[in-house]
């Protein structure tokens, strides 16, 4: 005899499609299919977390479809908090008609501020203009110089989006969120995660202090490798922000020639 055959319930056990539950475990009542065609019942269904494993493979199935040909991109991040009429716009707008004139798609979150600044720094250049927005407590919408939009539920998918198809990030003055992306960026490019991509800060007196913080006090504590700090680059110039970008991009191109790239997802 087995040992299974003496563990109470393991002759008897239960199916849910993949599932399997032995013993007492709860699996509900009725099947897969009785659920799915019967139209009675409460509908807080929709807010379970099996159901929004659906809606989360929907948004990377449309985000997928939607950037799959989408030309060589550089997603642009700051805050939504910028006026128009100060320098950090101005910046925004001058660098996003760069990237553009160089035949770079520009990645924003979509909504207003510096992101705006940058997608309409594409659209007036002539350039392929997009935004990635997320679902807020607070009304956001797209801003009017967005080409193609997606608007996602889960920052997480959304944030894939932005990695999988941008070849650099370009931070202007932000708050929270530029820094998320910031700092996720820095961390898949520090393990390896994703190759050739340059982080670029434009705006060196509003990014100083941070730039310090990283040197004094995680480099000087050895909380990070001397040369991490070396995977940041900090200017003031949109000349020098595209001279990153084509070199970068340059050397990517080398390495898929090369076949040494790989597989980054």
């Amino acid at each position: 005899m087995s040992a299974e055959a003496d563990i109470p319930g393991s002759k008897n056990p239960k199916f849910r499609g993949p599932i399997m539950l032995r013993r007492d475990r709860k699996i509900g009542v009725g099947t897969t299919d009785q659920h799915l065609l019967d139209e009675r019942g409460p509908a807080d269904w929709v807010h379970t977390d099996p159901w929004r494993v659906l809606r989360i493979q929907a948004e990377f199935v449309e985000g997928f479809g939607a950037l799959a040909e989408v030309p060589r991109a550089v997603a642009v991040f700051g805050s939504a908090r910028t006026t128009p009429d100060s320098p950090e716009y101005q910046a925004g707008v001058a660098i996003g008609g760069a990237l553009a004139r160089s035949g770079f798609a520009v990645i924003t979150g979509g909504g207003p501020g510096a992101m705006e600044a940058a997608n309409r720094g594409a659209s007036e250049a002539g350039g392929y203009s997009i935004g990635l927005g997320i679902e807020l407590p607070f009304e956001q919408h797209l801003n009017e110089w967005v080409d193609l939009g997606i608007n996602f539920r889960y920052f997480f998918a959304r944030k894939t989006m932005f990695v999988k198809y941008a070849q650099a990030f370009v931070c202007l003055p932000g708050g929270f969120g530029t820094l998320d992306e910031l700092f996720e960026a820095l961390t898949l490019v520090q393990t390896h995660k994703i190759n050739q991509f340059p982080i670029i800060l434009f705006g060196t007196k509003y990014w100083a202090g941070l730039v310090d913080w990283l040197r004094d006090s995680l480099l000087g504590s050895a909380k990070i490798a001397p040369g991490d700090l070396n995977l940041l680059h900090v200017t003031d110039s949109v000349d020098e922000v595209l001279s990153l970008v084509l070199a970068a991009a340059e050397q990517r191109a080398e390495m898929d020639a090369a076949g040494t790239m790989g597989d980054q997802w």
